[in-house]
């Protein structure tokens, strides 16, 4: 069982492609309080020039993806890695350290000279393996602002 890595493409917005499917099935496994993106959601997503989402797959089945942010500021190129998930009965098989080393390898491509990420403290597989392939904490304050 290899996982496979991709970028999500147009072609995966066609309706027998499963996209809307999957993450109907993989978001409520990253946040209880978030549905599923629609398809007119994740078609702004992959068309965006600013952001990868990348899929990864095993068997042919879409069991994890990890979207990459990449903007400019005055300061350089920010990139950060967003909405990491991967199906359950996936974890174990190398997903979240392949999804997140190819998010690294794109940001690199891209030019950035950093790539951050937040990740709550519950999740604590998921830290481990962030500080596994590199990631350190970095202090800062982060804050939100509701709207």
């Amino acid at each position: 069982m290899s996982v496979v890595i991709r970028p999500a493409t147009t072609a995966d917005l066609a309706p027998d492609a499963g996209l809307v499917e999957a993450f109907a099935r993989l978001i409520p496994q990253l946040s209880s309080s978030s549905p599923g993106p629609t398809y007119e959601e994740l078609a702004a997503i992959v068309g965006c020039a600013e952001s990868v989402l990348l899929l990864a797959e095993l068997d042919g089945a879409i069991v994890g993806s990890l979207t990459l942010a990449c903007y400019r500021i005055p300061t350089g190129l920010k990139a950060w890695i967003e909405d990491v998930v991967v199906d359950a009965d996936a974890r174990g098989h190398g997903v979240g350290e392949a999804l997140n080393q190819a998010a690294l390898d794109e940001a690199r491509r891209r030019g950035a000279k950093h790539v951050s990420l937040t990740s709550r403290a519950s999740r604590e597989a998921a830290n481990r393996l962030y500080q596994r392939i590199g990631f350190e904490p970095y202090e800062t304050n982060l804050y939100r602002y509701t709207l």
